[in-house]
Formats: C-alpha cells, sequence, structure tokens
C-alpha cells in the first residue's frame, strides 16, 4: 500500500492511506456499507482474483483491494470495513471515514441492503455529507422481489440526488451498470446535486457561524459544513486525522477556536448538551433516512419476514435457544470428528511414505544419520504430524462453521449469549469470537476485532484460549474415547465421545464467562458497553463461496502459522531426545525435573514437557507423550487407541490422570500461532504475556484442586 505524493499531486499528504496506482490515469474506488449487505460480494464479483489484502496503518482492521477494468479505465476498489456509521465510535467506522476523508477516492460506493433500505440509508446519507462522488447500490434485489419488497430507483436517486444502482450481486445483475455510474463519476460526465440533511435549527446556526471560519485545508479535501459539524460535535478523532494525514493543525486558527467557542455558549444556552447534541444529529439522519424510504419503498406483503420471526422464536427464546445451539454444536463436532479419520488417516500414510522417501534419499547420499534426524525425523515428522491432524478437522469444521454464519445462525448465537455475557461484564460479541475459537484460537483472536471497546476486546483475547481449538480435540477424543467411552463399541463410541466433548465444551464456555468476570472486575475494570446487534435475514448459503473462503482464508491461512510455528519445533523435540547426559536423554532430564510439580497436578513430567513442547502447536503433545514413554529419539504414534491405552496405563495412567490431562488441555497457555496473533493483535508484548499466564494459571489451579481433592477423599 502507498502511492507516492508525486503520482498523486497530494504532496502534504500522508501517504500511508493512499492505494498504488500502476499510471496516474488509474482510478480509485471506496467500496462502504453495512455488515451482510453482500458488500464482499460485489467487490469480489467486480474484481476477481485480483485481490490484496493487509491491515490499515496502525489498525488491527483487515484491508482488501482489487482490480477491474472497465471501458478504457483501470479501476482500484477499496474494500472498507462494514459499518453502520462513520461517526468514529469504532475501529472501523474510523477506518473507513479516514480512507474517504484523506484517502483519495475518486468515487465512493455504498452498498445497501434492498431489504431493509432504511437502516442503510443512514449510512449512505453520513457519506454524502463527506463526499458527493457517490454512488448508492441497492443490492440483494433478488431477496427484495423474494419478499415483494419494491424500491423505485429512480425515485430514490431523485431524493438522494446521486446515481442509485439496483444489484443482485451473487447472480452478477446490475454490475455493468455499476460500473458505467463508477466510471462516469470519476470521468466528470455525470451532473448531480447530493441531499443535505437538515438539523435542529439551533444547530444549523452553530454551523453557519463556524464553516466560514473554516479556511486552508489543503486542497479543499473535506467538506467545510461536515466539519463544523463534527468541530461542534467535539470529534478529537478527526482533528488527530488531520494532523496525522494532512499534518494540518485546525485549531490553530485563533478566529476558528472563537467562532467554536461562540457556537458552543449558542447551544449550551438552548439547552443542547454534548449528549443531547449527538441524540439530535442522529435523530435527525434517521428521519431524513425514514423520509425518503416512505416514497421510494412499497411492500406488497407486510409479513414479509413472519418466517424469519417464526424461526427466532424458537432460535432465539430462552426455553429452547441455548439447547437448540448445545445441539448444533454437537452435531459439527461429530461431522468432524467422524469425517476427518479417513482423511486423516490418508494424509498421514502419504506424508509417511513420503518420508520413507527422503530416508532412502539420505541413504543414497551417504549423509550423515544427525541430519537425517534433524530434517527428516525431527522437523518433517513434526510438520506430517501437524498437518495429518489438522488439515481434516479444520477442512471439515471452518465450512460448518461458516454455513451457520452464511444462513444468518451466528448472531443468533450472540444474542443468545448476549445476556451471561453482559453478567460476566463483557462484550455479547464475545460469544462470536469464542465460536470462531473453536476452529482455531487464532481465528478467534482475529475476530475479536469487531468488539468496539478495547477493554472487552483484551477480555475476549485473553479469554479466547478456554474453548478448545481444532488441535487440541484429538487429545481430548482420544483420552475420551479411551478411559470413558470406550465400553460402548460401533458406532454409539463416537455419539459418546460427542456428548463427553460436548461437556468439556460447555465447561471451557463457563471458565470463558468465569474469568471474563473475575478480569473485570480485577485488571480490566468497567461496565459492559452496549451495542445494537443486528438479526440478518435467514438466507440460501453460497456453497462455493462458503469452500472458498472455509479454505483459502480460514484452514489454509490458520494451517500456514502452525506449519511456521512447528518446523523449529521438531528440530527442538528431536535434539532433546536425541542428547544424552549419562544415561538419559536431556528430555527425559527435564522431564524429571518437572515430576514433582506435575504430580501435584495429576499429571507427570514427561506429561508436562510434552505440554511444553507442545507450545509450537497442540497436535504434537500426543506423539511427544508415546515417545517419552517408549524412549524414542522422535515422535511416534501408535496404530490403535488400545495399544495407547495399554501404554499410558502401564506407565501409571490412571482415570484422574486422564481428567487432569482433558482439564490442562482445555486451560493451558495459548500455542505458539495464538501468542503470535495477540502480539499481532493488540500490539503489546504486556498484554501477550498476560494471555499466556492466565489460561496456565488456572489451568493449573484447577487441575491441583481436583487431583488432590480425588486423593483426599480416596478415589484412587
Amino acid at each position: 500500500m502507498g502511492l507516492t505524493s508525486q503520482s498523486t499531486g497530494a504532496g502534504i499528504l500522508d501517504s500511508e492511506l493512499e492505494i498504488e496506482r500502476m499510471s496516474p490515469n488509474d482510478k480509485v474506488v471506496a467500496l462502504a456499507g453495512n455488515p451482510n449487505v453482500g458488500k464482499s460480494t460485489v467487490f469480489n464479483s467486480l474484481t476477481g482474483l485480483k485481490q490484496h489484502t493487509g491491515n490499515w496503518p496502525g489498525k488491527t482492521v483487515t484491508n482488501a483491494h482489487g482490480k477491474y477494468k472497465h471501458i478504457d479505465k483501470n479501476f482500484i476498489m477499496v474494500d472498507l470495513p462494514g459499518t453502520y456509521s462513520l461517526m468514529s465510535s469504532s475501529v472501523e467506522e474510523e477506518v473507513a471515514r479516514d480512507f474517504i476523508c484523506f484517502g483519495n477516492p475518486d468515487a465512493t460506493v455504498i452498498v445497501t441492503d434492498a431489504t431493509c433500505l432504511e437502516r442503510n440509508l443512514n449510512l449512505v446519507l453520513q457519506t454524502l455529507e463527506i463526499t458527493s462522488d457517490v454512488v448508492v447500490c441497492v443490492n440483494l434485489l433478488d431477496e427484495a422481489k423474494r419478499k415483494k419488497i419494491n424500491i423505485d430507483l429512480k425515485e430514490l436517486s431523485l431524493q438522494l440526488g446521486v446515481p442509485v444502482i439496483g444489484t443482485s450481486a451473487r447472480n452478477g445483475e446490475g454490475l455493468k451498470d455499476l460500473m458505467d455510474s463508477v466510471y462516469y463519476i470519476t470521468e466528470n460526465k455525470m451532473e448531480y446535486a447530493p441531499i443535505k440533511v437538515t438539523y435542529d435549527p439551533k444547530i444549523e446556526e452553530a454551523i453557519n457561524i463556524i464553516e466560514p471560519a473554516i479556511k486552508n485545508i489543503p486542497e479543499n479535501k473535506l467538506n467545510s459544513r461536515w466539519v463544523a459539524l463534527k468541530l461542534i460535535d467535539g470529534d478529537d478523532t478527526l482533528l488527530k486525522a488531520l494532523q496525522r494525514y494532512l499534518n494540518f493543525n485546525l485549531l490553530e486558527d485563533q478566529n476558528l477556536v472563537e467562532k467554536l467557542n461562540e457556537s458552543k455558549e449558542l447551544l449550551n444556552a438552548a439547552g443542547i448538551s454534548d449528549d443531547l447534541l449527538r441524540d439530535k444529529v442522529v435523530s435527525s439522519i434517521v428521519s431524513t433516512a425514514e423520509k425518503i424510504c416512505t416514497k421510494v419503498v412499497s411492500i406488497e406483503n407486510k409479513k414479509y419476514n413472519s418466517f424469519d420471526l417464526k424461526v427466532d422464536s424458537i432460535l432465539t427464546s430462552r426455553l429452547f435457544g441455548i439447547p437448540i445451539m448445545i445441539g448444533l454444536l454437537g452435531i459439527i463436532f461429530w461431522l468432524t470428528i467422524a469425517g476427518a479419520n479417513l482423511p486423516s488417516q490418508m494424509i498421514a500414510t502419504l506424508l509417511f511414505w513420503i518420508e520413507d522417501r527422503l530416508t532412502d534419499f539420505f541413504m543414497w547420499a551417504v549423509a550423515p544419520s544427525w541430519l537425517h534426524g534433524l530434517l527428516v525425523l525431527g522437523m518433517y515428522r513434526t510438520l506430517a504430524w501437524v498437518v495429518s491432524v489438522m488439515l481434516p478437522p479444520m477442512a471439515i469444521f471452518f465450512p460448518l462453521f461458516t454455513l451457520l454464519e452464511d444462513l444468518g445462525y451466528l448472531p443468533r448465537v450472540a444474542f443468545n449469549l448476549d445476556n451471561f455475557f453482559k453478567k460476566a461484564c463483557a462484550h455479547g460479541k464475545q460469544a462470536l469470537t469464542m465460536c470462531m475459537g473453536f476452529g482455531c484460537n487464532a481465528a478467534g483472536i482475529i475476530g475479536c476485532r469487531i468488539i468496539d471497546s478495547p477493554r472487552e476486546r483484551l477480555i475476549a483475547i485473553i479469554t479466547n484460549n478456554f474453548v478448545p481449538c481444532n488441535g487440541r480435540f484429538p487429545t481430548l477424543i482420544a483420552i475420551i474415547t479411551m478411559f470413558f467411552a470406550g465400553f460402548v463399541a460401533g458406532p454409539g463410541q463416537t455419539v459418546v465421545s460427542t456428548l463427553l466433548l460436548t461437556g468439556v465444551i460447555v465447561l471451557g464456555v463457563v471458565m470463558t464467562l468465569l474469568i471474563s468476570r473475575i478480569l473485570s472486575k480485577t485488571i480490566l475494570k468497567g461496565l459492559p458497553s452496549s451495542f445494537t446487534l443486528e438479526l440478518p435475514p435467514y438466507r440460501k448459503p453460497q456453497i462455493g463461496r462458503i469452500i472458498i473462503r472455509s479454505v483459502l482464508d480460514r484452514t489454509l491461512f490458520v494451517l500456514g502459522r502452525a506449519v511456521l510455528i512447528a518446523a523449529p519445533a521438531g528440530l527442538v523435540i528431536w535434539i532433546m531426545a536425541n542428547i544424552h547426559v549419562g544415561d538419559l536423554s536431556l528430555l527425559s532430564h527435564c522431564a524429571g525435573f518437572l515430576d514433582p510439580f506435575a504430580r501435584l497436578l495429576g499429571l507427570d513430567g514427561y506429561i508436562l514437557m510434552a505440554f511444553i513442547l507442545g507450545f509450537p502447536a497442540n497436535e504434537i503433545v500426543v506423539p511427544i507423550i508415546i515417545m517419552c514413554y517408549m524412549a524414542s529419539g522422535s515422535i511416534l504414534e501408535l496404530d490403535n487407541l488400545s495399544e495407547l491405552r495399554e501404554l499410558l496405563v502401564s506407565n501409571g495412567w490412571t482415570w484422574l490422570t486422564a481428567v487432569c490431562v482433558m482439564l490442562f488441555s482445555l486451560m493451558h497457555w495459548p500455542c505458539g500461532t495464538t501468542c503470535l496473533t495477540i502480539k499481532k493483535e493488540s500490539q503489546s508484548l504486556k498484554w501477550t504475556l498476560v494471555s499466556f499466564l492466565v489460561p496456565t494459571i488456572t489451568g493449573m489451579t484447577v487441575c491441583f484442586v481436583v487431583a488432590n481433592l480425588a486423593r483426599l477423599i480416596g478415589l484412587v
């Protein structure tokens, strides 16, 4: 990212919001819109595979920009974060506003949902206050037609004073007309007069006092009326943005400061406080949107959303909401467990066949045995286990999770759990980030970006590790099957394992709520913030899009990070297992040192050592335990669970050991991939360390209490 000042002629502009153009004639188009309006579908349909992603400078919000060509021009489309407003009350809103203001877009396309146009117009009206180079895209016309909602697009265009194009992006309908309008706007071949929102008379009077004093903004980048309103509103983020991107301080103008004070005195005399001012501004925007909609929207079937309401009456009810949610979670886990077994075996067979060929190559090359051990038995074997164990479950779980997301069910999960998180003084959206953590805790950490409050975002980050990821599922499933579900034969064993696993997950959710409350009452004190949760309509899922999103954006992304961290871990494990001090390996010495402490937790030294060495990837914990017990110098896994159970029992395992291993697997430090993600998202080593220590201390405490209580009452 980053056009140089020379290429744009904006010498004073900070280049960090600029998008690189291949030539000065290329046009930049900002793509804005509410969440769940099909903005990404419009973006993907226009840009195809010519996309690039990254993070906004200084932000943890992901950006994406892609290219397309129309008529004789190259266009660069920038996909802004989905947001309901531009009032900078969240990182997403601030990023979207800053790009529209300072990123030099030649046009801004605002995607709206035809099925709930009135709400979407709030963002349209706010954008029109900043820039007049706007094209409104009314998307999901197919959904509106199905619900018998009619929209007069010509009248809407007249009301807004800018081009309005109807589309059904998933079917490709209307996209050419959209590109035509963008082309005409960027080429100044279209005349338009955007609507102006009229506010309370006293607010308008205050704006008129300030607006003439606003001058000398570089290149007249901002609408003076909008800037005046923001100054009255006391929006410090705009002043900071002006300083950051334009190196310009409005308040250095003494005349402007005097006019600002005069306008505030006027408002105070009228009884309009800062809070009331914001309410009146928002009310005016909402009222304008409502008036426009009454003129352009007609509904043939007033009960168009009756089906959604009937379904929601069950899925979000106090009686059925939670049980259905747990049931769906269980079904997803059952499908993941049952479906991943065979692919895991096939991938493992293939990868270890390749290992044999690599061994043959090293023998043919007469390579030193230590080199073969380091690269093949250490690095490659570790990577083979990580890939064979992680890839199949993620390839099943993430599409299923994305399917629920595409159907519109996940916001219902947040609705059902909102009250629980509110009682824990946390944010209701944490329910969504927690669900993402089931697939991968690193993905859950990234998902915490949707939480506006920095305090509550940190709580969600710190507690995300209390729900097990795909890397911990194999350990939990293996132990459940060997020690608790093994008495059931046939397909029933998978069902029992799923039920027990679901119970473990529910315990993880309970711990998430408990620790969230403790954090909110100690190091992260504060009251839970309120938020508006949109329940989008249920929609037919796009299977192809689901597969692409889940495999490319989630599965391979997470797997790539895991492989990156697991590779050097394999070297360390092999070295520790093959360097001997006396008669024992370095690994055995370390395990012996840890054994007294591990016994207090219901574990042993080798188990605790396996968790420590499994820090880069939780998938390798069980193979390391096997390697230690069998005194092998490389990672191993037995052919079946019966052999593994015999090995564990012969090394002192009891039902209590199994329980404590499960508890510690559920509640211990985040893996290396997750820690790296926490550091990137929080931009703080301090909070990364806190995120490491909180689950670790919790897990050790719980294991200590359970183990010693069981011993005290004579259960073992």
